[in-house]
């Protein structure tokens, strides 16, 4: 697929830039996080934005393959296996709950369902997209359940079309707002999920099945 050939609408209806976002580190590295009860997520959503409000900025981001400290906040992140799912597989856009989310590209809905509960995805939508003959998913997660109420599987999708929004907590998976942007290129026999994060263990298999989403949202910063 030749990326730099192909043209996309901005996900959040405008450019990604630095005049208007800022990126966001969730890293270990970032010792702030310590001093954050991350369970709690109004405390969580008070830092996320005071980020952003201290330097005036609209959109926070990052997090592809990031190895990321805040998923000790819920045990969703716990494996079988006994290690813990901290690699984050797309980008997150931190901003206001109720921004809207415009398609990319057009498609179908593949599918969408909401995934409840503490730290997870919360309502979530994934399209189905064939771009140069091949097959391309994105999935948004993080959204309002009111955005699920009319979709179907198999409806047809146009680059510009209003998707969703950026939900509230908690209906959102309890996260402070963000939208959770994802490429696909093999679903793996997934339907209305698709794993975000994974264990170190994982990351060659994910880095195979998982383009970068700044690709499309083609964001300076990251």
């Amino acid at each position: 697929m030749n990326w730099k050939a192909l043209k996309f609408f901005p996900v959040m209806g405008e450019a990604l830039t630095a005049s208007n976002t800022s990126k966001l580190d969730f890293s270990p590295a970032n010792t702030e996080l310590e001093n954050i009860d991350l369970g709690n997520t109004a405390a969580f959503d008070a830092y996320v934005f005071s980020q952003l409000s201290g330097k005036n900025k609209k959109y926070g981001i990052g997090g592809y393959f990031e190895h990321r400290a805040i998923y000790r906040r819920s045990e969703v992140f716990a494996t079988q296996e006994s290690d813990f799912r901290n690699i984050h597989l797309g980008v997150d856009i931190w901003t206001e709950a109720g921004a809207e989310v415009y398609a990319p590209f057009e498609g179908k809905i593949h599918s969408f369902q909401d995934n409840a509960g503490f730290g997870n995805y919360g309502p979530t939508i994934i399209l189905e997209h064939e771009i140069e003959g091949e097959k391309l998913f994105s999935l948004y997660g993080h959204l309002f359940l009111s955005d699920l109420e009319k979709l179907q599987v198999g409806q047809k999708i146009k680059a510009g079309d209003l998707l969703c929004h950026v939900g509230p907590f908690p209906e959102n998976g309890d996260w402070p707002p963000h939208l959770h942007f994802q490429l696909m290129l093999d679903m793996l026999g997934n339907v209305g999920d698709f794993p975000g994060v994974c264990s170190q263990r994982e990351v060659e298999k994910y880095q195979k099945i998982c383009p970068d989403p700044n690709l499309v949202l083609n964001c300076p910063l990251i």
